[in-house]
């Protein structure tokens, strides 16, 4: 197997890097979504709790950079994995790890979470259904609750819209010639050195012109309405075709690698100072448009990608060797995803009510909700069939020869 990148390398300690990176962007979404309850300011979550300033900083932090990783990452994988499957397999894989859970855990978790609301009205009322409450909203294309499951739905957009252009691409191009005369070249100097400038622009335009926009909350999750908002496609699109440029230039990696401390850097002192802008407590009035806006919007565009190749560089510069402990928690990072909001929200509704401080029930919602999670995955999902949905069937320890690395781009 490869020590290092090339162009021609596919394998290697660097594509598990890449691999316990997106892995570890999921696993941070249950820390992001367990700081929840403990933000300053109103009630934005179903469980209310004691307000944290520190998890608030980290609920802002995790938000500036997770999913960006995550977008990039799946836009790499997803061409590896078309160049080795072809367009009918790749289909066939897609709808078989990205589409089937989304049908099938979608009404489990939107299930769960009525429930869960309805459990914390009712105790929160003395044990009796609210009066005059008004009728739940109806399930309409404008307002259709993806939940946290949004990310997949967004990802069959970007598959779909990625083979399209691919196509079109391939027509005009068929012997790859202009591909690699004009657009491996223009794609190679955008990720230098002042590669989070680049791609910073797209993101400072999308947010700064956003109606409405939210400047404390960046990036708007699009996980409501079939239709997602157009900031999110354009912010994380930008992400996922970059991933995929990359791909055909893997050795790009080696230069974020030898830039990731000052990437990081940049990302950090970029967040302190939105920070230091907006102040710690969430703000809920969209941002009016100005200098400061755009000051603001700038500096979260250079943080938001500043994050993203300072830890994916950081990651392909000190993950040497595969490790097994960290190959079991990626491949372990979405089965526990897709499940963690229903375990979260009923740890958190549990534990709310003891007479404890946020730092010891943040802890112990996290540690008993992983362990949950990590317990399931291992006894009820990892031989399974539905292991074999989500992650590609493997076989218990001495019946089989070790997977072959395809596994890591699935």
């Amino acid at each position: 197997m490869a020590n290092s990148v090339g162009a021609n390398s596919m394998g290697g300690e660097r594509l598990h890097a890449l691999d316990a990176v997106r892995g570890g962007a999921l696993m941070l979404g249950v820390l992001f979504h367990a700081c929840l309850p403990f933000l300053l300011g109103p009630q934005l979550w179903i469980v209310r709790d004691d307000a944290s300033t520190e998890l608030t900083v980290a609920f802002y932090v995790l938000h500036v950079f997770r999913m960006t990783v995550f977008f990039l990452l799946a836009g790499f994988f997803a061409r590896m994995l078309l160049e080795r499957r072809g367009v009918g397999g790749f289909i066939k894989n897609r709808l078989a790890r990205i589409a089937t859970p989304l049908a099938m855990f979608w009404p489990i978790v939107f299930t769960v979470i009525v429930a869960v609301l309805i459990w914390v009205s009712v105790r929160a009322n003395g044990g009796e259904a609210p009066s005059g409450e008004p009728p739940p909203s109806p399930l309409t294309v404008e307002a259709w609750p993806l939940t946290h499951l949004w990310f997949l739905y967004v990802l069959l957009i970007f598959y779909a819209v990625a083979l399209a252009l691919r196509g079109l691409v391939v027509l005009v191009d068929r012997s790859g010639a202009l591909r690699a005369r004009i657009v491996d070249p223009v794609v190679k100097f955008i990720a230098g050195p002042a590669a989070v400038m680049f791609l910073a622009l797209p993101v400072f335009a999308a947010l700064y012109f956003a109606p409405s926009w939210m400047a404390y909350f960046g990036i708007p999750t699009p996980d409501t309405g079939l239709v997602p908002n157009p900031t999110a496609l354009i912010c994380y699109g930008v992400a996922f075709g970059f991933g995929w440029l990359v791909n055909r230039q893997v050795s790009i990696l080696e230069s974020w690698a030898k830039h990731w401390l000052s990437n990081l850097s940049l990302g950090v002192f970029c967040t302190v100072v939105c920070l230091m802008m907006l102040g710690v407590e969430p703000v809920l009035a969209p941002a009016e448009r100005g200098f400061d806006t755009m000051l603001y919007a700038a500096l979260y565009a250079l943080g938001v990608w500043g994050w993203t190749l300072g830890i994916i560089g950081g990651a392909v510069r000190l993950l040497k060797r595969e490790s097994e402990a960290v190959r079991y928690v990626a491949d372990a990072s979405y089965w526990i995803y897709i499940v963690h909001i229903p375990v979260l929200l009923v740890m958190q509704a549990l534990v709310q009510p003891l007479d404890l401080p946020w730092s010891a029930r943040y802890p112990m919602t996290v540690g008993i909700s992983f362990a949950i999670m990590f317990v399931s995955y291992d006894l009820l999902v990892r031989y399974s069939w539905l292991g074999a949905i989500l992650n590609g069937r493997k076989v218990r320890p001495g019946k089989a020869k070790r997977e072959p690395q395809l596994a890591a781009a699935e």
